[in-house]
């Protein structure tokens, strides 16, 4: 019982801790773009991922909407981004784990920038798979101090 208990303390004072880069899968750039096999993402369900560029290491999400459409935003918040805290998915919203405040998934995009809200990450889809300009991710390294 003391084990269960001292693990589940582990758990949640991860959990506590904010954006931890162990759950965010490590991409390589091929050129000046990020790919993603669109196969990856899963309905509803967003998958983390974070690219070290020369500038510093950027955090991401993409998570494909109810609607079918995906999203793909910085695990920052444009507010608390200071924290380095990110998201958490939480059924159809993302929660900034810093003010506690919900995202509705199928609401976030270019018209969702500015103040607290997840920011927003231009994305494409060319074939089957998810593309994201570097130039893009570099400029989002500025919400990872």
């Amino acid at each position: 019982m003391k084990q269960i208990l001292i693990l589940a303390t582990l758990l949640v004072a991860g959990l506590l801790a904010g954006c931890n880069s162990d759950t965010h899968k490590q991409l390589t750039p091929q050129g000046n773009v990020v790919q993603i096999p669109l196969a990856e993402l899963q309905p509803t369900q967003a998958s983390f991922y974070k690219v070290s560029l020369n500038n510093g290491e950027v955090h991401f999400f993409a998570v494909k909407g109810a609607d079918g459409r995906i999203r793909t935003a910085l695990d920052a918040c444009d507010v608390c981004y200071k924290e380095r805290k990110g998201y958490q998915q939480q059924g159809d919203v993302m929660l900034c784990r810093n003010c506690n405040l919900t995202f509705p998934i199928d609401q976030i995009g270019p018209s969702s920038v500015g103040g607290c809200n997840p920011h927003f990450l231009p994305s494409r889809i060319e074939g089957d798979r998810l593309v994201i300009d570097v130039e893009q991710l570099q400029n989002g390294t500025r919400y990872f101090p």
